[in-house]
């Protein structure tokens, strides 16, 4: 069935540890209603040969019976499972598929097209690296392909491949192409999208999707899949700036007490000093354990059980982070919000926050300014945000939490609004900027360094000495200066 068939059958263990080592991308297709996003999925998993024989039987009955490809087989039932989007031959929901390729395995998410559902492009692209903006060669730069582009920028995908469909339609003109490609290259300098990629395509036939047309030789770019299977994933890892957002306290007995999480980014070794925040408490990693047993050192994405050399207090929510490197520290900032609710969101009014790991509440306390995605401009004077809408905000919690700015560090930047009543997620945000506590949080990392650095002296020289805890000499100060 697929490329890698002839290894399982003769070395299965061999299989197993290349497709374990293989790295991941996880991507997106996104544009215009009827651009052939569903079928450029159904395309890449057909032409790799990644569909089983049952499926492939399956999926020949249904295009029978609601196919819309004509003649030809519908290969967008592939991806579109739900009743109504067969009948509609739309897209509604996201739909994830899975292959792999002997370079690389993925994710793919199929987002919708249509406005209403925009809230569900912006949950899909959430956790991708590259996205896919198909635009029908007959139509050019629609509404929605601005709208998902600048919703790709704001959440910090890197990689763009712009997937200009239908040139069978319009017999492969590069004249086509190439005003295309300069129309949507204006859209990408406007929103800073620095690493985009044009392919001209036809999903339905599978031109420069998987194989390489004869019919565009003026073409001299990679295929689609070449394309995903060479992209760079390694430099958008951040390997310098720890954050361990703490899910889990494992207390199995009265002689163990481990911290769990997932290494959102930096390194994290045995010995390494850490703090954990919002306390500000140090102390050295004693042991990270995994599943498979101890660790050395853990990377991003690496899921751990920490252990600490002293007993201090750490829960759900916390974040251990390297001194030097630490985040924001504070209950206000500035973010950029997609609003996902049916009722509109109101100012002042108390929602439930999820900012990383950590739950608590807070409210939105003004709404700089909305942007339309359109023009790009910004409209100010806004008391409420509808669905779908994109804004500027400002946002107060109700406790002091660790936070980044999300264009530097998205998974400890990002956080979800949610309906206290119906505990339904009514809002994504992307922190921008911290509104407030920008002289406390520099104050409080040098006095927690110069902690760190007085502690470990009198570790080394004087063992028998305790050593000092400064933060109530830092509150007194704190309160000193405000006095």
């Amino acid at each position: 069935m697929s490329h890698q068939s002839d290894l399982i059958a003769s070395d299965i263990e061999a299989y197993l540890h290349q497709h374990e080592n293989k790295d991941l991308l996880r991507f997106l297709t996104c544009g215009n209603v009827d651009d052939g996003k569903s079928t450029l999925i159904g395309r890449l998993l057909f032409d790799t040969n990644l569909i089983y024989e049952d499926h492939l039987a399956a999926l020949h009955k249904d295009n029978e019976r609601v196919g819309n490809a004509g003649e030809a087989l519908d290969l967008a039932l592939l991806v579109d499972g739900l009743q109504s989007e067969r009948e509609q031959g739309i897209t509604i929901d996201v739909a994830y598929r899975y292959f792999s390729t002997e370079k690389r395995k993925f994710i793919i998410a199929d987002c919708p097209g249509h406005e209403q559902y925009t809230r569900n492009m912006a949950t899909g692209a959430s956790t991708c690296d590259l996205a896919i903006i198909l635009i029908d060669a007959r139509r050019g730069v629609q509404t929605q392909t601005r709208r998902h582009s600048f919703i790709a920028s704001l959440l910090g995908i890197k990689h763009i491949v712009v997937a200009i469909n239908k040139m069978d339609l319009m017999d492969f003109s590069r004249e086509v192409f190439d005003n295309i490609r300069a129309e949507y290259q204006q859209l990408a300098d406007k929103l800073g999208l620095h690493n985009v990629h044009f392919v001209p395509v036809s999903a339905l036939n599978g031109d420069n999707v998987v194989k390489r047309s004869e019919r565009s030789p003026w073409y001299e770019g990679q295929t689609l899949m070449e394309i995903l299977e060479s992209v760079e994933l390694s430099r958008d890892q951040n390997f310098t700036d720890l954050r361990l957002p703490i899910q889990f306290v494992n207390r199995p007995n009265l002689d163990f007490r481990g911290f769990c999480g997932t290494l959102a980014s930096g390194v994290l070794r045995q010995g390494d000093t850490v703090m954990a925040l919002p306390s500000g408490k140090t102390s050295k990693v004693k042991s990270i354990i995994t599943y498979e047993g101890e660790l050395q050192e853990a990377y991003p994405g690496n899921a751990i059980t920490v252990t600490l050399e002293d007993e201090i207090d750490i829960s759900r929510g916390d974040e251990l982070v390297h001194p030097e490197h630490q985040p924001n520290v504070g209950s206000h900032f500035s973010a950029h919000v997609v609003w996902m609710g049916e009722k509109p969101l109101v100012t002042g009014k108390e929602y439930g926050i999820k900012l990383g790991t950590k739950s608590t509440f807070g409210c939105v306390t003004a709404i700089q300014h909305e942007i339309d995605v359109n023009s790009l401009e910004k409209k100010e004077g806004s008391s409420s945000l509808d669905l779908n809408s994109i804004a500027l905000i400002d946002v107060e919690l109700t406790e002091e939490c660790a936070f980044d700015s999300y264009s530097e560090l998205p998974r400890t930047g990002a956080f979800a609004i949610i309906d206290r009543l119906s505990n339904v997620t009514v809002g994504a945000g992307m922190v921008l900027k911290s509104k407030d506590h920008a002289d406390a949080t520099a104050f409080r990392r040098t006095y927690n360094l110069a902690e760190v650095e007085l502690n470990a002296f009198i570790r080394k020289n004087y063992p028998e000495w305790e050593c000092i805890d400064i933060s109530q000499t830092q509150a007194n100060v704190e309160k000193n200066k405000k006095g």
